[in-house]
């Protein structure tokens, strides 16, 4: 996951799926704010809303199903009702039956981030609750991909300077030897 200065960076054009959220009166708690376990509830109805318009998931019959494995939020910004929150989707990390979400929290009209949070899913297979052999299935792939974004552009060039590096210690100590 990225730096906690990178999370509170974001912003909402670094995500490829909103969904419109109004508060409601019973999400905010005794201190006038949106309740710490709310932001929960708010990333699996995103993730979910996702999966069922966007990657053929019918909850009660799909043969897998996403199990939650991991889960993480940090909090920079409160919200409260009776504001409308915007919550923000992409996918950082797709493996073969797992995906890595991260989701933030806006509120409607202010650029900075409320939260951000990482979401793991696990696609099982509903007969065995077991990682699902053949992997996540191709419509859901589809429609995850769509939501991926490249957590790390500069990964090659780091390698690159990685391996330039270490050519480029050898080059010295090959000509320390002949000295």
């Amino acid at each position: 996951m990225a730096s906690t200065a990178e999370l509170k960076a974001r912003r909402r054009e670094d995500y490829r799926f909103l969904l419109d959220y109004r508060t409601r009166w019973n999400d905010n708690d005794m201190y006038h704010h949106m309740n710490n376990s709310v932001y929960s509830f708010l990333f699996d109805s995103v993730i979910n809303s996702y999966l069922i318009a966007h990657c053929g998931l019918d909850p009660p019959t799909s043969p897998r199903y996403g199990l939650a494995v991991h889960a993480h939020t940090d909090y920079f910004a409160s919200i409260a009702y009776p504001a409308v929150a915007e919550l923000a989707l992409r996918v950082n990390k797709l493996g073969r039956s797992s995906v890595t979400y991260e989701v933030a929290v806006f509120q409607q009209g202010v650029d900075a981030v409320c939260a951000v949070g990482e979401f793991v899913h696990v696609f099982v297979d509903r007969a065995t609750g077991r990682p699902a052999q053949e992997g996540m299935g191709d419509v859901l792939r589809r429609g995850l991909e769509k939501l991926r974004v490249d957590v790390d552009v500069d990964a090659d060039a780091k390698v690159a300077a990685i391996e330039e590096g270490k050519k480029g210690a050898a080059a010295v100590e090959q000509g320390k030897a002949k000295l």
